[in-house]
């Protein structure tokens, strides 16, 4: 049957049904065209099995700006040095007493007994797995208020290192640490003294400054406690840092060392102290 067949009511009928379509189609087309769509039920089928094991992230890592809670304290961020901190711009007869590579359960407490016995705070330049083994000893260090740096994760030369492994060395300590003291670290040694771009590049990015040494006490190559407490004797004057080791090797000679010219330097009128980085 033709259109100009139908009865009255039945165009009707056909009218209305059209009128009904074209505003349907009128809905969808005047939505605006450059929105994208609007969030979907995610499908059970394209979601995929869970990760196996979901990634920690590390606290160095950048974080996001939203989320419950408090925003966290950013932390100002130091210059990036062409050379380490050698010795320390103090006005008065101060010192600063350092030490390398522990915490190690043989040579660590005695020292600590020892600066605790005269009121002295020094640094501790701790490797991450040496920290990672011995966490109660690197606790014992903060509670006595000593300042810990990061002297890498095992001891590399730096130089050799790319970029993301030296990056690996910097934040696996910095986060052994602050995991341990709740405070991240705001210092910085490479181990051998061995710097290069990168190493003073990531550091400052750390929030760390690069600390070195006046007094070497090369107790290291195991001298005897005697030539060390000369050295120390030797090169004691006002804002230098002494460098010392609590682990790699016998200690003893450290340790007995310590014993000596520590009254020595406070008998002498110097005070031992530690810096602040951000006095820097």
């Amino acid at each position: 049957m033709k259109d100009d067949q139908l009865t009255p009511g039945r165009r009707m009928v056909l009218r209305a049904a059209a009128a009904l379509g074209l505003t349907a189609t009128a809905g969808c087309a005047g939505a605006d065209p450059t929105a994208g769509p609007g969030p979907t039920a995610p499908s059970a089928a394209a979601a995929g099995p869970p990760a196996a094991r979901p990634l920690k992230p590390s606290a160095y890592r950048l974080q996001p700006m939203a989320g419950h809670g408090p925003p966290r304290a950013v932390r100002a961020l130091p210059r990036v040095r062409k050379a380490p901190i050698l010795r320390l711009d103090l006005h008065d007869r101060s010192m600063v007493l350092t030490f390398d590579d522990g915490p190690d359960p043989r040579y660590t407490p005695a020292i600590l007994r020892i600066l605790r016995q005269y009121g002295v705070r020094a640094m501790f330049f701790v490797c991450g797995e040496m920290a990672a083994d011995h966490q109660d000893l690197l606790r014992e260090m903060a509670d006595d208020g000593h300042v810990i740096g990061n002297h890498t994760w095992n001891h590399p030369l730096l130089p050799k290192l790319s970029r993301a492994a030296m990056r690996r060395q910097m934040e696996s300590t910095c986060d052994v640490i602050e995991h341990v003291t709740g405070e991240a670290p705001a210092w910085f040694r490479a181990p051998y003294g061995a710097w290069n771009r990168n190493a003073f590049q990531l550091g400052a990015e750390y929030g760390m400054e690069p600390l070195a040494w006046t007094v070497d006490t090369l107790d290291w190559t195991e001298p005897g406690a005697s030539a060390i407490v000369r050295r120390v004797h030797a090169g004691a004057a006002p804002g230098v840092v002494v460098l010392s080791h609590d682990a790699g090797g016998d200690r003893s000679g450290t340790v007995a060392a310590l014993r000596t010219y520590l009254p020595d330097l406070l008998a002498s009128g110097y005070r031992l102290t530690v810096p602040n980085r951000y006095a820097m």
